[in-house]
């Protein structure tokens, strides 16, 4: 019997396969027959749909190429309080659609062989080029002493493994740094499908208060966390649809861990109420019975969790460990009825209730005026700038925020290093730095011009390239961009839409000697750092983590961006 949500992921994975063949073939090296190709585009569909990661990205993960220990793709996230979350998927995509089996045991196996291999940076493995180059990354990291946590996603469009593979998983000496997840097609296509309003319905606890405030309504009450678990388990992620904050896990992740512990703890359950912030939920209409004044309902229509994710999932969790015993923990409750043209009340709600903790700030800046204006900027020059995130394939004269950002950074701000490894903070912390003052419209263009080229000769490197470019295109990039300003015999804020044009031509005519002259200044630094012992790919790695090899390529340290300086702003 054919499953309809392993015939919706068929139809997906097949147009992927069609839209992005030759990104495939050629950036992430897929051979093979369309079996091959559709199996490489069932993971990455995964991985967008599970990481909110754009095609791009998606596809810069996949290592799948012989000698992978089971590995299709990984992914690394950057380093925040000297932690990082490592995500490994394996998939296995089957011709028939008709869900039946079982993601196999040999796979399994080869994950746990993979796990307590790839990530150990004392051991040797022979893999791949791409999953090499991947591996020696993070453990380059691990050798600095960051701890990684282990997120395994095995993905498939039939049944979650046996419970044979689960003994091999629960024999592991992993314990909670490496969490599993099955990916199946019901899952998936929860994921997917267009997100419905929600309507439903709260039991409250004890009294609570209704005011209207502001021409808007306020509820504030409490209600047993259980009703979380209930909620997430009838509706899943749509309840999050607004939430800016994927969920991170329990494993590695100390607020949640801590959650988890007090629910778990007799003693501390009821004293949960006083030790969390609560849950911040938005409505388009709340209804309840006002001549109850406590344990009331309230009626829900467009019901939206704006901020509490992290603890509704951690409570969904425990809650299969614990059950009943939930019943003795209460949570506060904050319910705003909010008409729907108040989207952008919403967003600086969402921003508001969220910013303590690290997020993707990047939709949230959307309405920005500097974004706004900047949007402008490239429409006047011939280019579409993406304010927020978008599942759409970005095109020859298109640019989303977050690829201005990351370039602009690396190319005018001169902070190659933090252009990567500080992706969650260009939005946040390093929001101003990168969009500063006096940037404009033909700025963004240039630096994304010179990233651009710089990302494609990673994804294609020259044959017979140094060993360093793949983590040294944004260095690159930075000084391609210095180079672009001495040629044109400009400074930075001279860059304008009267000589766009110029530039443009000549990023098109000398880009190539533009790379060659940055990749010999580049090794002859190396070999000055490097200059009697052998150089490892973990060794290049960390090294282009650091902001002493920018002072040390350009003279400038890295502490003021020439940007601000430019402008007048004070350094202090």
């Amino acid at each position: 019997m054919t499953s309809i949500s392993a015939q919706i992921v068929d139809q997906r994975v097949r147009k992927v396969a069609a839209d992005r063949e030759s990104a495939l073939r050629t950036e992430a090296g897929i051979k093979g027959d369309e079996g091959r190709l559709n199996s490489a585009a069932f993971v990455l569909l995964v991985l967008k749909t599970l990481l909110g990661l754009s095609d791009e990205e998606a596809i810069d993960c996949l290592v799948d190429g012989g000698n992978d220990f089971g590995v299709d793709a990984i992914y690394s996230g950057p380093v925040q309080d000297n932690e990082f979350h490592i995500t490994v998927v394996q998939g296995k995509y089957k011709a028939s659609l008709d869900g039946n089996s079982n993601f196999p045991e040999t796979g399994v196996q080869k994950m746990i062989a993979a796990v307590g291999a790839l990530f150990d940076p004392a051991r040797p493995v022979t893999v791949n080029e791409r999953l090499r180059l991947k591996v020696e990354e993070v453990r380059s990291f691990v050798a600095d002493g960051a701890l990684p946590t282990v997120h395994v996603i095995l993905c498939n469009n039939g049944l979650r493994w046996t419970d044979i593979s689960d003994q091999h998983i629960a024999a592991t000496k992993f314990g909670d740094q490496v969490t599993w997840q099955h990916i199946g097609p019901d899952k998936l296509v929860s994921l997917l499908r267009t997100t419905q309003p929600v309507s439903d319905t709260l039991q409250l606890a004890g009294k609570y208060t209704v005011e209207d405030f502001a021409f808007r309504r306020v509820l504030i009450g409490r209600m047993p966390v259980s009703q979380l678990s209930t909620l997430l388990d009838r509706h899943g992620d749509v309840l999050l649809e607004r939430n800016i904050r994927r969920y991170l896990g329990l494993s590695g992740n100390r607020v949640n861990e801590a959650v988890a512990g007090t629910l778990k703890s007799d003693e501390q359950r009821p004293n949960f109420y006083f030790y969390n912030n609560g849950i911040t939920i938005i409505c388009s209409k709340f209804r309840h019975n006002a001549l109850l004044t406590e344990n009331t309902t309230v009626q829900l229509n467009g019901l939206q969790i704006v901020n509490g994710g992290q603890t509704s999932r951690t409570v969904q969790q425990v809650a299969e460990e614990i059950g009943p015993l939930l019943a003795d923990a209460q949570v506060l409750v904050r319910i705003y009825e909010l008409p729907s043209e108040d989207a952008s009340f919403v967003q600086n709600i969402t921003y508001a209730t969220n910013s303590q903790n690290p997020v993707d700030l990047r939709d949230l800046r959307s309405n920005d005026a500097k974004q706004l204006e900047l949007a402008q900027a490239l429409s006047e020059l011939g280019w579409t700038y993406r304010r927020q995130r978008t599942d759409q394939v970005i095109l020859g004269r298109e640019l989303t925020s977050a690829a201005a950002a990351e370039a602009v950074l690396a190319v005018w701000c001169k902070r190659p290093h933090q252009a990567r490894f500080n992706v969650s903070e260009h939005f946040g912390k390093l929001y101003d730095v990168i969009f500063y003052p006096t940037l404009n419209g033909a700025q963004v263009v240039v630096a994304s011009l010179i990233w651009r080229f710089t990302e494609n000769r990673r994804r294609r490197p020259p044959a017979g390239g140094p060993d360093f470019i793949p983590y040294a295109t944004r260095f690159i990039a930075m000084m391609m961009g210095e180079r672009l300003l001495n040629d044109m015999g400009i400074a930075l804020e001279q860059l304008t839409h009267r000589n766009f044009s110029d530039a443009e031509r000549l990023i098109e005519e000398r880009s190539e000697t533009y790379f060659v002259e940055s990749l010999t200044k580049i090794e002859a630094c190396l070999e000055r750092m490097f200059p009697d012992e052998r150089r490892s790919l973990q060794k290049l790695s960390a090294t282009f983590r650091r902001g002493d090899l920018v002072e040390a390529l350009t003279g400038s340290p890295v502490s003021v961006p020439l940007p601000l300086r430019s402008a007048g702003v004070p350094s202090g």
